[in-house]
């Protein structure tokens, strides 16, 4: 079996999934050089749930959870497999029974708008795994810390959010200038980040004056603290793609081991 990095991808809008651009080029050469692990179990930050829930479906269904985007968008299916075992074996490592594996849900926009360019075969099965809205940061790098041994097991744990996720003062100019405070979240959370720094990562309203402007609300940050809690001390920490689309949606990606 092969160990796997924690990783993290700042997955931006769900164009990247069908347009052309340097995040999705980004993507591509990534998932060339990772090769395929065994299944993927993907956090996105667009499944959010009262608890912690995991896809059982054999064959889990495209969601297209967006409005207002061309037609190609919502033609577009990710047809890869499910692995329910990895449900369950994920739901014991995290302390749950069986009624935390659901066939309720599918691959949100956060999944498979980053896997088709990571898998484009769409040959690796996937669970996906929703963000319990009533757990604080610290819950959340707690419950990360338990799904340790899938990196062990040939399972990539992909977390799927943005560094910085203002949709209320984003631009519709794709290379729209990136207003100050959004770049200085960004480097404040890559600074956390290179120095292991647990305590700024889950107290990130405080890594910067308008870091609430950042994150208006904190789904789109949770699933960068899984990424953080798998790392090893053995690990390196690199950002395998960074910049900013439509001025205040980073698309900082970041990969542990």
């Amino acid at each position: 079996m092969n160990t796997w990095p924690g990783l993290f991808l700042g997955h931006g809008s769900p164009m990247n999934a069908i347009r052309d651009s340097p995040f999705a080029s980004a993507w591509e050469e990534l998932g060339r050089a990772l090769g395929k692990p065994r299944a993927v179990l993907c956090l996105s930050a667009h499944w959010l749930t009262r608890g912690t829930f995991l896809t059982g479906n054999a064959r889990p269904r495209t969601i297209h959870d967006f409005g207002g985007f061309p037609p190609a968008l919502y033609e577009v299916h990710y047809p890869a497999p499910g692995d329910p075992a990895l449900a369950e074996k994920t739901a014991a490592l995290l302390g749950l029974g069986s009624v935390a594996v659901t066939d309720e849900w599918g691959l949100d926009h956060g999944a498979w708008s980053v896997l088709r360019r990571l898998y484009p075969a769409a040959d690796v099965p996937v669970v996906q795994m929703s963000l319990d809205v009533g757990l604080s940061a610290a819950g959340h790098w707690a419950l990360a810390e338990r799904l340790a041994p899938l990196r062990e097991d040939d399972v990539l744990v992909l977390a799927s959010g943005n560094v910085v996720h203002n949709l209320g003062d984003i631009s519709i100019e794709a290379e729209a200038s990136v207003p100050p405070w959004a770049r200085d979240f960004d480097e404040a959370v890559a600074q956390a980040l290179r120095g292991r720094d647990k305590e700024a990562l889950i107290a990130w309203e405080s890594l910067t004056p308008q870091a609430r402007r950042a994150h208006p609300t904190p789904d789109h940050f949770w699933p960068l603290l899984y990424t953080a809690a798998l790392r090893r001390p053995g690990d390196a920490l690199t950002f395998p793609v960074d910049g900013f689309q439509h001025g205040t949606i980073a698309m900082r990606a970041a990969r542990a081991g």
